[in-house]
């Protein structure tokens, strides 16, 4: 896509000015009552995100924006065009136009694809920092590309988009933004290789699907994936475990809503969680930390009590479990940090969970996302716990998880 075409996408995108379908204009900011580091936001790639960083070879095939007959906007790659969904990119504009539709950037807040406005509209919700996944084309874990025709191709696409996430999204905003990356689902080994080298230029995290056996890749019950768990563990690269990222739903019944979906991202989490436990991955690597994003924390009171109830009846006497100092329940609030969107009931049982391990999501831009309200929405849910969970809750936890450190001048409470 030529410069001036992003220019003038660019201008037809002000923040400060309603479009045509309805952005509205930008909100009071709000007051703040606590430091805020949300660990599941995502990010819209910009047009021009794969210029300029595949090789020469391979840039002509490299994803690209194309318009189509009726104005829309949307990827195309490898033959394929995929539109991105309306309701990935909804903050800024009225309910009553929120939709699963394609739509074009013009259509969105600024803040989705531009990092300067992203980092604008954080101040507005006040949250200070933010880990960023992907929306469509590269998958949430770089599914797309690890499922290209072309491998050589896809492997150049998914390393353009790190580059682009290191130089342009975190880049430009160390402070404000967690670096993260995609692994090549392809190759454990080069994976592995890739973390490491990530790890030097700054990377904290790396997103991985829940369940790589949903899309027909080895599962966690081997070693498969060792190579690739093991340099997150030397490293400290954190492991997140994205809802939808291997794109299994607990949702059965066909012609199901959306809603249903939705309403069972918990369900996907707990069985996330129960798989990775008792593939034994804590157990092989008990420094590895596994961040479960976007599935709230009201499922991990019943995974524990149901684990603990299971050790000693259906699972007494086999031998699964092989550490006899650290028992399933251990691992399971030693290696894995629960994030949430909803301050909800759960919290009452926040000591059952380990406040050590719970901490915040913003979602923006998504449809289920708490700007700019950000703040009231915590308040109202958690504002009346002791300062000293409130403050791990809101962003000690996450700082220390992912080595984020905050100015002591912006520390609240």
């Amino acid at each position: 896509m030529s410069q001036q075409r992003v220019a003038a996408m660019q201008a037809s995108s002000r923040r400060d000015t309603p479009t045509s379908v309805g952005l509205l204009p930008d909100p009071e900011p709000r007051a703040r009552h606590f430091t805020i580091v949300s660990v599941d936001d995502h990010l819209i790639e910009p047009p021009h995100a794969f210029e300029g960083r595949v090789p020469a070879a391979l840039a002509e095939r490299a994803p690209r924006i194309v318009v189509d007959g009726l104005g829309q906007e949307m990827w195309e790659y490898e033959g394929q065009r995929y539109p991105q969904v309306g309701l990935n990119a909804v903050v800024g504009r009225p309910k009553d136009q929120w939709s699963m539709d394609p739509a074009r950037f013009d259509e969105m807040r600024r803040g989705c694809w531009d990092v300067d406005a992203r980092v604008a509209d954080m101040d507005l919700d006040g949250v200070y920092a933010s880990l960023c996944f992907p929306s469509l084309i590269a998958g949430f874990a770089g599914t797309m590309f690890s499922k290209s025709r072309d491998q050589e191709l896809g492997l150049a696409c998914l390393r353009a988009w790190n580059d682009w996430h290191h130089e342009e999204w975190a880049g430009r905003h160390p402070d404000r933004i967690i670096a993260l990356q995609l692994p090549w689902l392809s190759d454990p080994e080069v994976a592995a290789a890739d973390v490491r080298r990530n790890a030097e230029r700054g990377f904290k995290a790396v997103s991985f699907p829940e369940n790589p056996a949903d899309l027909g890749l080895p599962s966690m019950h081997t070693d498969h994936w060792d190579p690739l768990l093991r340099a997150c563990e030397e490293t400290e690269t954190v492991v997140c475990l994205h809802n939808g990222s291997s794109a299994w739903t607990a949702a059965r019944s066909p012609g199901a809503p959306l809603e249903l979906y939705t309403t069972l991202f918990s369900v996907n989490a707990l069985a996330a969680a129960a798989d990775w436990l008792w593939a034994r991955v804590p157990l092989r690597f008990p420094d590895l930390d596994i961040a479960m994003s976007e599935g709230g924390i009201g499922w991990v009171p019943m995974l524990i009590d149901r684990i603990d109830y299971v050790g000693s009846h259906s699972a007494s006497g086999l031998q699964t479990w092989t550490d006899p100092d650290v028992s399933p329940t251990d691992a399971l609030r030693r290696n894995f940090w629960f994030c949430t969107i909803d301050t909800e009931s759960a919290f009452a049982l926040r000591h059952h969970i380990g406040v050590d391990h719970i901490m915040l999501e913003s979602d923006y831009p998504h449809a289920d996302s708490s700007w700019p309200d950000t703040q009231e929405q915590v308040r109202a849910g958690i504002g009346d716990l002791p300062p000293g969970e409130i403050r791990k809750i809101t962003w000690e936890n996450a700082s220390r998880l992912f080595r984020h450190p905050v100015p002591e001048e912006l520390q609240i409470p």
